[in-house]
């Protein structure tokens, strides 16, 4: 009984579809973490995370105007001694090489990215598809650390690692947020 009880009170089955979604693991992962700091550029996908992390108290989370500003922010504040970790869609990385280039790779940034993968799999948007097929060639070039996560199962252990990595080393770290692991975006008729 104890356990039937357990599986269907509503604080424990929300908490658990929760925490096993991809924004979930996000949230939890930034927090054991300590990474506080969280600007983000709007994005559709992403609004179940940036939904979530407003509602924690734990994370300061704001709009940026610009992925740039929310990089620059993000330098800052290691700089000030707090952790911090960017969202972004597909075609705001395009603005972002210098900021990369200049600041945070060069000064040692961990900078963490949460990029939203748009530009494929059924993508409308023949711009996003450029920016797209171009992004990791663009990390590549950087020589910057970016994995690609298509799997919940796997995605807890990719988020952990690549923060502790990215504190550790004291380099910035991309995490593309394939269509496979969000759903991507819905593209309404």
């Amino acid at each position: 009984m104890a356990v039937a009880e357990e599986l269907t009170s509503p604080g424990t089955s929300e908490k658990s579809t929760s925490e096993r979604s991809w924004h979930g693991i996000v949230l939890q992962t930034l927090k054991r973490n300590d990474v506080r700091l969280i600007p983000y550029v709007p994005d559709r996908v992403l609004t179940p995370l940036i939904k979530s992390l407003h509602a924690d108290p734990f994370f300061t989370t704001f709009p940026a105007a610009r992925e740039e500003e929310a990089v620059g922010i993000v330098a800052g504040a290691w700089m000030g001694g707090m952790r911090g970790a960017v969202l972004m869609q597909t075609s705001g990385f395009a603005t972002l090489a210098n900021v990369l280039a200049s600041l945070a790779i060069p000064y040692q940034i961990p900078l963490i990215m949460f990029v939203s993968e748009r530009g494929t799999l059924g993508e409308f948007n023949y711009g996003q598809s450029l920016v797209c097929r171009t992004m990791r060639p663009v990390l590549d070039s950087l020589a910057m650390e970016h994995h690609t996560a298509t799997r919940l199962d796997e995605f807890e252990f990719i988020v952990d690692r690549s923060i502790k990595q990215a504190v550790t080393t004291q380099a910035p770290v991309a995490l593309i947020l394939s269509p496979l692991l969000t759903g991507g975006k819905v593209f309404d008729k």
